[in-house]
């Protein structure tokens, strides 16, 4: 578990910088998305362009949490293996290890993970358009960032469990659906802890293995699959 914590302080140090350079440019990008209300009097127009940074702001913090979590278990595969490895053989019944190559087992990687970034894409602009609406857009998107991110996160987070099982991203999905709320109670609270100042680092090992464990209670669902 120790080691686990060594990719994600790795990638955390460079999301970090990312986040410092989004943070001192935000009032600069408010006013690149907002030209609409140059022309208009104060407070409205530093009122719309609060309202703008904070959507922005929301929208990246769910874009960063996915992208950090998708390349913190390419960079450590071989820690969050031995994780997963671990808690499969500790519940019994582990699956075999199957026989894919490394340049096989990348580019499946890369493929799922911009399947999945699309969709994280698309629900980013949602939730930048909605963060818009006064008061109930402030409400509304942290709210559904924290459930959009939550479950992305469940997906990405069991990646391993399904795919030595030999499951493709489609029945993950699927699997993860028969049981959505457990499921996303299990993403979202990994999803609000990795909003805490290095918490992404100290709870990226156990999200591996509680996503193991989830993985192992969403299954029984979708047994009969091939």
């Amino acid at each position: 578990m120790l080691f686990g914590m060594l990719p994600a302080l790795i990638v955390g140090a460079l999301t970090l910088v990312g986040l410092i350079a989004l943070a001192l440019n935000l009032e600069l990008i408010a006013t690149l998305v907002t030209p609409f209300a140059n022309e208009w009097d104060e407070p409205l127009r530093s009122g719309m362009r609060i309202i703008a940074g904070l959507a922005f702001a929301v929208v990246a913090v769910l874009l960063v949490v996915f992208t950090f979590t998708a390349v913190t278990l390419a960079v450590g595969e071989p820690f969050y293996e031995r994780i997963w490895r671990h808690v499969e053989t500790q519940l019994g019944d582990a699956p075999e290890q199957p026989a894919v190559g490394f340049w096989t087992s990348l580019w499946r990687g890369i493929g799922t993970g911009i399947r999945m970034l699309l969709p994280v894409i698309g629900v980013g602009i949602l939730l930048f358009v909605v963060g818009f609406i006064p008061v109930v857009g402030q409400i509304l998107v942290p709210t559904l960032g924290a459930l959009f991110g939550g479950w992305f996160l469940a997906v990405e987070l069991t990646g391993l469990a399904f795919e030595n099982r030999g499951l493709d991203l489609r029945a993950r999905r699927k699997a993860l659906r028969s049981r959505r709320v457990h499921s996303l109670g299990f993403g979202v609270v990994t999803y609000l802890c990795f909003l805490i100042p290095l918490g992404a680092v100290f709870f990226m090992p156990a999200a591996a293995a509680g996503a193991a464990m989830l993985a192992r209670d969403v299954l029984p669902a979708t047994a009969s699959e091939p």
